[in-house]
């Protein structure tokens, strides 16, 4: 629920999600720079971090019940669904959760993009 007003409790789980993609995206990001292989890794490193701004661009623009907050959100959604696709590439299972972080953040978006 919103916490100094309730005009945004209708984005409150996508908010929710958004939030959870950016922070399972950093997560991984830095688990991903341990790993052997980063090398490989660096489409889906730098994707990672293409996502996890995006969501918490799109936590703002929620917040702010911008005029642009579902274009944004349709966007963050197709982000989130590749980045859950590079995720997946990989094994290990950090990259794994994160990709179901990544799958739940784009569903969201896309519910509220579509009210």
């Amino acid at each position: 629920m919103g916490i100094v007003t309730n005009s945004t409790d209708k984005y409150q789980a996508c908010i929710d999600a958004c939030q959870r993609c950016a922070q399972a995206c950093y997560e991984c990001f830095k688990a991903c720079l341990n790993e052997e292989d980063v090398a490989a890794r660096k489409k889906c490193i730098s994707m990672l971090i293409d996502c996890a701004m995006m969501c918490q661009m799109s936590v703002s623009m929620m917040a702010m019940d911008s005029q642009f907050a579902k274009q944004h959100c349709e966007l963050c959604a197709q982000i989130c669904e590749q980045c859950a696709q590079d995720c997946e590439m990989f094994k290990d299972e950090h990259c794994q959760k994160c990709a179901q972080e990544c799958r739940r953040c784009a569903d969201e978006c896309r519910k509220m993009a579509s009210m």
